[in-house]
């Protein structure tokens, strides 16, 4: 089992949940668990959670209710599908970095119809050859 790096995109309670799984087979002891913890986050998680005080958490539920509700409360919930109406290809934007932001907005919105997605990837390019 891999497990990504946490970049702020996607539920935090699921990330903790798989990192629990995966250590489960490996340790299950509460230093173990929080050292490995921040080897798993990335962008601004890791910076937030590397600045915390050395001795500040004292186990690992801890530490992962700290990283879910800092999580939790800084993130930007993506809704429904209209959110990705506002995702609009940059003048000097690739094609695949516009493919790129759409595809992580649209993974966060659940039963996202097809025909919408589509309708929305196609309305956000910017006109023009590609």
């Amino acid at each position: 089992m891999t497990l990504a790096p946490y970049k702020g995109i996607g539920d935090p309670k699921v990330h903790v949940t798989k990192f629990e799984s995966m250590m489960f087979l490996n340790s299950d002891s509460d230093p173990i668990l929080c050292r490995s913890f921040s080897t798993f986050l990335d962008g601004a998680a890791l910076l937030r959670f590397s600045s915390l005080p050395a001795g500040s958490i004292s186990s690992f539920d801890k530490f992962a209710r700290l990283f879910i509700n800092h999580i939790v409360a800084s993130k930007i919930y993506v809704q429904d599908s209209d959110y990705l109406g506002t995702i609009k290809q940059g003048q000097h934007e690739s094609l695949k970095n516009y493919m790129t932001c759409f595809t992580i907005a649209a993974i966060e919105i659940s039963y996202l119809n097809p025909k919408v997605q589509l309708h929305a990837i196609k309305s956000g390019l910017r006109a023009g050859k590609f």
